[in-house]
């Protein structure tokens, strides 16, 4: 075997490979031997056919698998000699003229072929024991306590038909009955009656809650237009009509946050209820807090570890986070002049997010192997079974849909991993805690998710 480096470029390679035809047509010999106890060919008794036959009849699907497997284990072999860990899948570049390939099919010519690589970059891991962190804690207050418990009566409360003639107000419920249409043609589900609909919910297809000032058998037709992401196919971005008509306008009604309300929520009393509401926001704040550490953890990591990360995962990492990006300003009808910026600066931008989510994707990955961090069957396991806890009715759906599909196992395995290497390090640094409020907890969270 002859080996000769091509391109050693950054963090690309590539090698031209020859085979000797005499080293194939061994390894080739050997297959057809191994064939003979296994065949059955009418004439011959079995194990006694001979091999020079067999090579007749099976000698080019024999070489197609020894050719197959040379490259295999040839690559594997350089590969590792090198010390090279592949960023993607190898390319291989071979023989396409039809002369060529039939003689290495015969065996009377050499396997000569190329092999394309991008390498993932060594990386010098910092020491994690310099790192400092600060980990911002909130405290849930009585008055956080009241506002959740609002929030929960705001969702509870009653409705009330308004006197005749009221017209309806942001906040109202109004029952309608429509019937929809796509250029003058009825659509299937575009009909209903008794619908409700609280205007302000946003629980509809945009635009369809148009119906402020509207009164009980009064008949408006609502211009609206499917989302370009909407579930149904068909409908997706299309311009729809719907004649509707409001059969009942009602007011929220004031709802007493007592004993009685609790209890019909099952629980005991009023205490009881802020009980269970302050045990949620105590773990609601516990997450943001962590989500905060991890965030502030990752920027730290980023600003230790600058390489150059495999191109080709910076571009399938782009793309994805691009196409994302253009299908929402579609679905939303906006413009990158609506978010003052230009398409060439969001790019940049997202480029920039691509490069340092790879690398802090190497990097996590280098950190749990060097320290033997794994996810256990039973972790992805239990994680499984939150998922479908999460959506009751359907948890066989959910288990099977996990359990006959590796790539979405996969989705739920990646997390885990990624926490238990952030724990692995925070155990390592320094964490300084840092009393703050419930508003500089949640400060800019969601621009802190987009950068992180």
């Amino acid at each position: 075997m002859q080996v000769t480096e091509t391109l050693s470029e950054g963090l690309k390679r590539e090698f031209k490979i020859s085979v000797p035809a005499s080293d194939l047509d061994a390894k080739a010999g050997a297959k057809l031997v191994d064939l003979k106890d296994k065949v059955r060919i009418n004439g011959f008794r079995p194990g006694k056919v001979p091999v020079t036959h067999l090579k007749k009849v099976y000698g080019r699907s024999v070489m197609a698998e020894t050719i197959d497997q040379t490259i295999r284990d040839t690559n594997t072999q350089l590969f590792s000699e090198r010390g090279f860990r592949l960023a993607t899948e190898p390319k291989i570049t071979m023989p396409t003229e039809q002369a060529e390939v039939e003689e290495l099919l015969n065996g009377k010519t050499d396997l000569t072929y190329t092999v394309a690589i991008e390498v993932v970059p060594s990386i010098a891991l910092a020491d994690f024991k310099t790192f400092e962190v600060e980990k911002p804690v909130a405290e849930v207050t009585d008055a956080d306590v009241d506002e959740a418990i609002k929030r929960i009566a705001d969702s509870n409360r009653g409705y009330a038909a308004k006197g005749e003639g009221a017209k309806a107000e942001s906040g109202d419920r109004v029952t309608v009955a429509f019937k929809g249409t796509i250029n003058g043609e009825a659509f299937e589900g575009g009909a209903g009656e008794g619908i409700q609909v609280v205007i302000g919910s946003n629980t509809f297809i945009p635009g369809f809650e148009q119906l402020i000032g509207i009164a009980a058998n009064e008949t408006r037709t609502l211009k609206v237009a499917f989302p370009k992401n909407y579930m149904n196919d068909k409908l997706a971005g299309q311009p729809a009509e719907f004649e509707t008509t409001a059969t009942l306008i009602e007011a929220p009604q004031d709802l007493a946050i007592d004993d009685e309300f609790a209890k019909t929520l099952g629980l005991e009393s009023l205490d009881k209820l802020k009980e269970a509401a302050r045990e949620r926001l105590v773990a609601e704040f516990a997450t943001a807090t962590r989500q905060r550490v991890k965030r502030a953890l990752l920027d730290r990591l980023d600003e230790a570890h600058r390489f150059e990360a495999p191109p080709s995962l910076v571009d399938e990492e782009f793309n994805l986070m691009w196409n994302s990006v253009k299908a929402e300003m579609e679905s939303a009808g906006k413009t990158f002049a609506d978010e003052d910026t230009t398409e060439d600066a969001a790019k940049e931008e997202y480029r920039k997010i691509a490069d340092r989510r790879v690398r802090l994707g190497l990097v996590l990955s280098e950190i749990g192997e060097k320290n033997k961090i794994s996810v256990t069957d039973d972790e992805v396991g239990r994680a499984v079974i939150e998922r479908a806890r999460s959506m009751p009715g359907r948890e066989k759906e959910v288990w099977d849909y996990y359990r006959s599909n590796a790539q979405a196992l996969a989705q739920l395995r990646a997390p885990i991993y990624e926490d238990k290497v952030v724990d692995f390090i925070l155990e390592l640094a320094k964490v300084t805690e840092k009393k703050v409020s419930r508003d500089d907890l949640y400060k800019d969270d969601e621009a802190e998710k987009t950068a992180a």
